[in-house]
């Protein structure tokens, strides 16, 4: 039996399995190699690994993780998982059986692409979520934002540090009229209207059509999808959950501990909201010693 199933190799399971490793806890990783973030060609404000792909990372850190002997990576899904701490049994897609005493879940999100062309197809790269892993390389630019809900206002001032140049597209939201006239002060345009197709045009910006009026064209894209977690099995396991703007979390503790004793959970899929890598891999590295103190004797 090991001590600890991590569900999700990505960031930030593989964050939680090295602190398990260098404490020479036995870990099994059980991975599908679809982490949320392999459209974008490069991650940033990751400490050492600034602009390098998110694959390249993820690849460095697996080899790293050679060098323990108590941590086997595994690439298979994990289709069910039954009991309780201390005896907890996890049942693969390949039908393996595995037990262990903790589980640590950090299968991630995924996010909901809206059924407008063009949409799905530039999401990573001109249409992104996060200022912090791509504002800087589009600083000073032409940047829109595809109003989400109250949340939007508080990105239209985030935004200000990145650049002065900024487009609401309302995408058929209602925009209270104080937050309108808050935008006209700040000389931020709201262009309504449904966005019916998305083009990027290499070199030329990206062109935003709309069912009401001619072509936007602009730099970057922001928008936030809503995401749904790529697994039902927190489902299964009855763990509590809490609703975000962008969709359903995990609820953890200050340790990361989920509802039920013994499964703690890191990453996206505890925290939608902040698609980071640097994030990521702090929760999961606090799972991962939480986890491993738990089981002190």
């Amino acid at each position: 039996m090991d001590d600890v199933i991590i569900i999700g190799g990505s960031f930030a399971g593989l964050a939680a399995a090295l602190q398990l490793g260098r404490a020479r806890r036995r870990v099994t990783v059980l991975d599908t190699g679809l982490q949320r973030n392999r459209f974008a060609s490069h991650s940033h404000g990751v400490l050492g690994h600034d602009h390098k792909p998110p694959q390249n990372i993820l690849t460095d850190a697996r080899q790293q993780l050679a060098r323990y002997p108590t941590i086997r990576l595994v690439n298979a899904r994990a289709d069910s998982i039954s009991g309780a701490i201390d005896n907890f049994s996890v049942l693969t897609g390949d039908g393996a059986s595995l037990g262990a005493r903790r589980l640590i879940l950090s299968y991630g999100v995924v996010d909901q692409m809206p059924d407008v062309p063009g949409f799905a197809e530039n999401w990573g790269s001109s249409i992104v979520p996060c200022p912090y892993c791509d504002g800087f390389e589009v600083a000073d630019q032409r940047w829109g934002l595809v109003w989400s809900g109250p949340q939007s206002h508080t990105y239209v001032r985030l935004y200000h540090d990145w650049t002065g140049t900024l487009t609401v597209f309302a995408d058929g939201h209602d925009i209270a009229p104080d937050v309108r006239a808050d935008l006209a002060r700040r000389n931020i345009p709201v262009v309504d209207g449904r966005i019916t197709e998305i083009h990027h045009r290499t070199g030329h910006g990206t062109a935003i059509k709309l069912d009401t009026a001619g072509d936007v064209v602009i730099d970057m894209l922001f928008a936030h999808p809503r995401n749904r977690p790529s697994a039902s099995l927190h489902e299964s396991l009855g763990l509590a959950t809490v609703t975000t703007p962008l969709g359903t979390a995990i609820k953890v503790d200050e340790r990361r501990e989920t509802s039920v004793p013994g499964i703690y959970a890191a990453g996206d899929l505890a925290n939608p909201a902040m698609a980071s890598v640097t994030t990521a891999i702090w929760q999961g590295a606090t799972a991962g010693i939480s986890a491993q103190q738990s089981m002190l004797v």
